[in-house]
């Protein structure tokens, strides 16, 4: 006699399937070392084997991993989601709305944190200046000359800033806006459509 067929174990409802995505992403984008494999098994899918839950979220993982790394809009995503739906193992329509769905919630959140993930050195977070007349100096004739006070706060995200105080004389002041323009000018070169 032939064993029945037994139902799957992990059931299909959108809500443990999009609390997982969410587990996955906590974990994966914005360093929620308290989420563990174990806890999410628990509290999503408690019926599930260990060995049945891993490969679900290795797959669930996997797939938000190419969507994310790829930062595809809803076209792109509607086509992988597509070609995954179709192939052997892969996965059900069901699960491909609800992982479009945390994707068009998450994309952006998901985006900034890999873009600053991949940030190895500081940025400028902030710039404050102001005009200043030196009152005192060496040397009499620069006495009441203009001066450019420009204090740059520099960090990554969830670091302590650093504060860089410069000091810029007119000439200096016209130096930087000329090398800035020639920033300007060679971005705009590499951002122009041919």
């Amino acid at each position: 006699m032939a064993a029945p067929e037994q139902p799957p174990l992990l059931p299909e409802g959108s809500k443990p399937l999009s609390a997982l995505l969410s587990g996955i992403a906590q974990v994966a984008y914005y360093g929620n070392a308290d989420i563990t494999e174990e806890l999410l098994r628990g509290q999503l899918y408690p019926e599930a084997a260990p060995e049945e839950f891993r490969a679900l979220r290795a797959k669930m993982g996997g797939l938000l991993q190419s969507i994310a790394s790829a930062d595809m809009d809803l076209n792109q995503l509607e086509a992988f989601l597509t070609a995954q739906t179709k192939k052997q193992g892969g996965i059900t329509s069901d699960q491909a709305a609800v992982i479009a769905k945390f994707w068009k919630n998450h994309r952006i959140k998901i985006h900034e944190s890999l873009i600053n993930q991949s940030r190895w050195d500081n940025v400028l977070k902030n710039m404050n200046w102001r005009v200043d007349l030196k009152s005192q100096s060496r040397h009499i004739d620069q006495i009441n000359t203009p001066v450019a006070i420009v204090e740059m706060e520099l960090g990554k995200n969830g670091q302590e800033s650093e504060f860089l105080c410069l000091e810029f004389d007119e000439a200096k002041v016209s130096q930087m806006l000329k090398k800035l323009s020639e920033i300007e000018e060679s971005m705009t070169l590499l951002t122009q459509t041919t």
